[in-house]
């Protein structure tokens, strides 16, 4: 008993001793709590390793981002997690830590998604650009393609503020006299066109430039490949977020115009000048003179147009199912007064699991959207370009004339002039498209380091078109009578099925890594529509086909069939020495069958010069790389059954007194025609330094793209229309410099990242066709040993003053004293066609763009710039305002030419235009060279209490389009074209609104 009761002392004297020990312990140390976010997007981070320095003290952030931790008063706190940037913090005898890490955009062990895979940045041998999605997304736009403007260098984007308009995006140059829009790949299925598809769900996205990066998509990847991926449910608690912005837009200058006064003074003059009498609308001394009607027409047209953007998304699950639902809503009222607008309706679900061995995933989504069309009553002549040549003395609205809209009269104003607000609000053109994407796909390891991979996907899009044009009268060249009303409707669909077989296989041995892949791609696309036409309609008839007085209709289906085999290998050794061979092979059904085949390879390296031991780089110089590579990649932008002539079997021909029957070619086709083929070359140094938070990449490039679908002369005898073959027959090639810079620093309560990059262009065109005929472009020729699309226009070098000066001069026919004197530069004593010269390149010689985004405390503020230099635009807007004719002018017009007003290099207004005054010469050819403030946003994340249910919520206030420096006179030097033969024709691009916005982001 004795004994039990002396260890039972001692146990006493042990535990009051240890319980000493630790209240002393303890009350030199307190409990520190908080919570770790992202500073990207402000989501709490689970799992991030929160370490008392120089101790084994730490704990692990929950799934809310949540930690507590006992420390010493002195202490300093290291917060790490992979992917961001680690931070040490001093406790300083704080309570609370409330910590931001940074996305570690400078690591690069950064993974990126490539074709069919996935791979380490810094073991990149080919050509890839990691665009920024947090920074593009700040973009306000219905269109994917919209947000790379700026973000990557070689990638070129013309826009319009047209609403739900589309956007024009080329790599590094144009490769084809056809398509020369990139391949878009979502969450590894292909896909034509990303304008269907919400831009807030944007996890990453990629850029492969050159062959040795994208010549895994052979058939696809000459125009360069835009790999987007989406956001993905994640294991832990289930989270809702939600995002809205509502922005209004203007138009950010306007063009001016004359007024009434203004505008009778000028035509009168060029009536009086072509002996015409002056109209009796702009005669004073007439009864009929307008005085009382003087329209300001984009006053009129342009109003506050307003877009929004409504974002709600779920995610959560567990391993084994993980789920990320997307809900989006988008609508853009545009700045014009008339109906025309874009809506869209989105919903996105993304599921994804795994269990041992197998891992899977599914992605549904599905688009609905409707688009209220501006129309064009002649081609080209869109609403912009109505608007601002409509006549100051016509009404926006007469109730005396059918439809209620004002008009010009041929007996007052002789003006062919369109009411643009009367026309657009009458005609019913609308296009309503629903489109389902959907992908499952499930990965097996059938051993260590070899996987299966199944996909199978399917796109298909539905749509409908409906263009009434009911009668009306819009002035005496305007009018549309009951028997030429008409309706156009047409119904279709397009459905692409893919299949994808893939086997993997990673595997290391000791210093070796090989990364292996092959596979089968099945692809079936089809098409087909449905179109009927209705003529005939009385005023206040239903717009609907059955009440046509006459109906027809037509049908029409095609379908397109490929089969591909996949490659690749890629191999290092010892982290230094880096090899990537690609090959794929595609078969399709738009050629003939002896031709039908295309085989593309590519092969590229990557030398780790910082990991050589003969390599002794200074401590702050971390890394640097230097790849190449060389590779081929095909295009079949081609029409179905272009391979095969159509003739006509009906077409009989008179023998003496009787008809033969006999056949008649329509349409000439190349039975020979084959695929269009581009090979790149290029080579690229890259470097990080100051622990990577600088990095610097530098590349060339040059790419030939030959055996170019063109369209060749042939005789008209052939009887062929059009009198062309289309045909393999021309070389172009493209070659630049690009360069991208990124700086940053989060070490410091004031964090901040900078980018930016620049590249340059130049393109060459070395063969069109068999005789190399040059190609004609709207103020422009494409011609062998010049740039696609050079503008060639005629010189000016004056006013002829006198008629003594017209004798002197080369013979101008037409020509008289105020009118314009042309260059004679063939000096063959005759102005004619033969003295146009080429006036400038119209491809922007660089593009650069720059990223600023920072933080303070609770606030976050971010810019971008962007811009592109050395390209020249014919300004056919102002050209067609400065005519001198019938139809309004601009305000520069008003220093015309007299005998008392000689000092000027405007030529005399005149009916008729003798001399071709307003031909296209150098009078319209101006600077396309631009910078823009595109984008400057201010946030601020409120500071919320622990046990509220909301975990972040973050308002901020956007300007998209704010500043524009340049000297170009139209609306905006970034404006949309057909981007190839007449790419800087500017006539009338709606312009890009300037869009001031109010965002809230919610999360729960």
């Amino acid at each position: 008993m004795r004994i039990k009761q002396t260890r039972r002392n001692r146990f006493r004297l042990l535990f009051a001793i240890f319980a000493f020990m630790s209240l002393s312990t303890f009350a030199q140390q307190h409990v520190v709590t908080g919570v770790v976010k992202s500073a990207g997007d402000g989501l709490p981070l689970p799992g991030v390793n929160v370490i008392e320095k120089g101790t084994s003290n730490g704990v692990v952030t929950n799934m809310e981002g949540e930690y507590s931790i006992k420390v010493s008063p002195e202490a300093v706190l290291q917060f790490s997690y992979v992917g961001f940037k680690s931070r040490e913090i001093e406790v300083n005898n704080q309570d609370r830590l409330d910590v931001t890490l940074a996305d570690d955009m400078e690591s690069l062990d950064d993974v990126v998604v490539v074709g069919y895979g996935t791979q380490k940045k810094s073991d990149l041998t080919g050509s890839v650009s990691v665009v920024d999605a947090d920074e593009a997304k700040k973009v306000i736009s219905p269109d994917v393609a919209k947000l790379l403007q700026g973000q990557a260098a070689g990638v070129t984007v013309q826009s319009s503020g047209e609403p739900g308009g589309f956007v024009n995006i080329k790599i590094r140059g144009i490769t084809s006299f056809n398509n020369n829009n990139p391949l878009f790949v979502i969450d590894g299925v292909i896909v034509d066109s990303p304008f269907d598809f919400p831009t807030g769900e944007i996890k990453s996205i990629q850029v492969l430039k050159d062959a040795s990066a994208a010549a895994i998509y052979g058939q696809r990847g000459a125009n360069g490949v835009v790999i987007i991926t989406t956001k993905q449910g994640t294991a832990g608690v289930n989270r809702i977020s939600y995002k809205s912005e509502i922005g209004f837009q203007t138009v950010p200058k306007t063009i001016p115009l004359t007024n009434r006064v203004q505008y009778q003074q000028i035509t009168s003059a060029a009536e009086i000048n072509a002996g015409l009498e002056v109209v009796p609308g702009n005669d004073p001394n007439s009864s009929l003179y307008i005085d009382d009607v003087d329209t300001d027409w984009q006053e009129a047209a342009y109003d506050t147009g307003v877009v929004q953007d409504h974002n709600l998304s779920l995610s959560g699950g567990k391993e084994t199912m993980r789920y990320n639902l997307n809900l989006d809503y988008f609508k853009n009222t545009g700045y014009f007064t008339t109906p025309q607008d874009y809506e869209r309706y989105s919903t996105t679900l993304d599921l994804n699991g795994e269990k041992g061995r197998f891992r899977y995933g599914a992605k549904l989504a599905y688009t609905s959207s409707d688009k209220n069309n501006f129309s064009e009553y002649l081609p080209g002549e869109t609403a912009v370009v109505d608007l601002l040549q409509a006549i100051p003395t016509m009404p926006v609205y007469d109730e005396n004339r059918l439809g209620g809209f004002g008009g010009a009269d041929n007996l007052t104003q002789r003006a062919i002039t369109l009411n643009v607000i009367g026309y657009q609000s009458l005609i019913t053109n609308l296009s309503e498209r629903n489109r389902f994407l959907g992908n499952i796909n499930a990965e097996y390891d059938i051993l260590d380091g070899l996987t299966y991979k199944f996909r199978a996907s399917a796109d298909r899009l539905d749509f409908k078109n409906k263009f009434f044009n009911p009668p009306s009268d819009l002035g005496w060249y305007y009018i549309t009578t009951p028997d030429e009303a008409a309706l156009d409707v047409s119904n279709g669909s397009t459905v692409r099925t893919i299949i994808d077989n893939l086997l993997t296989y990673d595997k290391e041995f000791g210093k070796h890594t090989i990364g292996a892949l092959a596979g089968v791609i099945q692809e079936r696309s089809d098409y087909e529509v449905t179109t009927g036409r209705g003529v005939g309609f009385l005023p206040d008839e239903i717009g609907e086909i059955q009440y046509a007085d006459a109906i027809s209709g037509t049908e029409y289906r095609n379908t397109v069939t490929s089969l591909s085999y996949l490659s690749r290998i890629n191999y290092g050794y010892d982290d230094r020495y880096l090899l990537t061979v690609n090959f794929r092979r595609d078969k399709t059904s738009l050629f003939a069958p002896e031709n039908n085949t295309g085989d593309y390879f590519s092969v590229s390296g990557a030398w780790k010069l910082h990991n050589e031991s003969f390599i002794d780089l200074p401590e702050w110089w971390n890394t640097i790389k230097i790849r190449g590579g060389y590779g081929q990649l095909g295009n079949n932008t081609i029409g179905v059954y272009d391979y095969a002539a159509v003739v006509n079997p009906f077409a009989s021909y008179a023998f003496g007194n009787s008809l033969a029957p006999g056949t008649i070619a329509i349409d000439i086709k190349d039975p020979d025609v084959k695929w269009e083929d581009t090979e790149t070359v290029n080579a690229a140094i890259e470097t990080g330094m100051f622990n990577n938070k600088l990095q610097f990449t530098a590349e060339y490039f040059k790419k030939r793209s030959s055996d170019l679908l063109a369209d060749v002369p042939l005789p008209y005898s052939t009887g062929a229309f059009p009198a062309s073959i289309t045909t393999n027959a021309a070389i172009i090639e493209n070659s630049g410099l690009e360069f991208t810079l990124g700086y940053s620093n989060a070490e410091h309560a004031f964090q901040y990242n900078i980018s930016a990059n620049l590249g340059t262009l130049s393109n060459k065109v070395i063969k069109i066709g068999k005789d190399d005929l040059p190609i004609s472009g709207a103020a422009s020729r494409t011609e062998v040993g010049r740039s696609i699309g050079e503008l060639y226009a005629f010189e000016t070098e004056g006013i002829f003053q006198s008629q003594e000066e017209i004798d002197a001069h080369a013979n101008q026919p037409g020509a008289a004293p105020g009118d314009v004197k042309f260059v004679d530069v063939n000096g063959d004593g005759l102005i004619t066609d033969d003295d146009r010269t080429f006036q400038g390149v119209t491809i922007p010689k660089v593009n650069y763009g720059l990223n600023f985004s920072s933080t303070y405390k609770n606030f976050d503020f971010s810019f971008f710039w962007q811009g592109n230099a050395g390209n020249k635009v014919f300004n056919a807007t102002y050209q067609g305002l400065m005519v001198g004719q019938y139809t309004n002018h601009h305000i520069d017009e008003l220093n015309y030419w007299t005998p008392e007003n000689t000092d000027t290099n405007v030529p005399r207004p005149i009916i008729g235009d003798p001399n071709g005054n307003n031909r296209a010469s150098d009078r319209f050819i101006e600077d396309g060279s631009y910078i823009k403030l595109q984008n400057v946003q201010l946030g601020y994340t409120i500071p919320l209490p622990e046990d509220l249910f909301v975990s972040q919520a973050r308002v901020y206030v956007t300007g998209q389009n704010v500043l524009t420096i340049s000297g170009y006179r139209g609306y905006d030097p970034d404006f949309l074209s057909d981007g190839l033969f007449s790419r800087g024709f500017a006539r009338g691009s709606f312009p890009n609104p300037r869009t001031v916005a109010l965002g809230v982001q919610v999360d729960f």
